[in-house]
C-alpha cells in the first residue's frame, strides 16, 4: 500500500488500488505489506510472460513469412535448372542426335547429385544430436546439488 507524503510532511493513506478489497490504514501489516509484495511481483510476471508471447507471436509471424519467400525462390530455381536443361538438350540436339543430348544432360545431373549426396552425408555424420555441452553442465549442477559444499 503506498503512502503519499504532502509538503507539511503528514503521512496520508493513498487511496487503495483498482480491485483492492483492503481498506486504508495508516500502518500496514507486515503480512499485508508481504501479500502487496506478492501481488505485483505476480501482476509483473504474468506482464512479462503476455509480452513475451506477443513478441514470439509476431517474431513466428516473420519467420513464416520469410519461410515461404524462400520456399518460391527454391521452386523458381527448380524451375530454371528444369528449363536450362531443356535448353542444353535442344542446343546439343544440333550437335549429336536429341536422344544422346539428353542423355549427356540427364549423366550431367546425375553427377551433380551424386557428388551432393554424399557431401550432405558426410556432413550429416558429423553433426552430433546429443547437445554435449549442456549435458556436462548438467552433470556439474547435479554434482554441486548432492554436496554443495565442496
Amino acid at each position: 500500500m503506498a503512502i503519499s507524503y504532502a509538503k507539511n510532511e503528514t503521512a496520508r493513506p493513498a487511496a487503495p488500488a483498482a480491485g483492492s478489497t483492503q481498506a486504508p490504514s495508516s500502518d500496514p501489516s507486515l503480512g499485508e505489506l508481504v501479500g502487496e509484495i506478492s501481488d505485483d511481483l505476480t501482476r509483473l510476471v504474468r506482464t512479462e510472460i503476455e509480452l513475451a508471447k506477443a513478441e514470439v507471436k509476431q517474431e513466428a509471424a516473420q519467420a513464416g513469412k520469410a519461410g515461404g519467400m524462400l520456399a518460391g525462390s527454391g521452386y523458381a530455381v527448380h524451375l530454371v535448372l528444369l528449363l536450362g536443361s531443356l535448353v542444353g538438350i535442344f542446343g546439343l540436339a544440333h550437335v549429336v542426335d536429341i536422344a544422346w543430348a539428353a542423355l549427356i544432360v540427364t549423366a550431367l545431373w546425375a553427377v551433380v547429385g551424386a557428388v551432393l549426396f554424399v557431401t550432405g552425408r558426410s556432413r550429416l555424420k558429423a553433426v552430433r544430436v546429443k547437445p554435449e555441452r549442456t549435458a556436462q553442465t548438467l552433470k556439474k549442477d547435479a554434482k554441486w546439488a548432492r554436496s554443495p559444499t565442496s
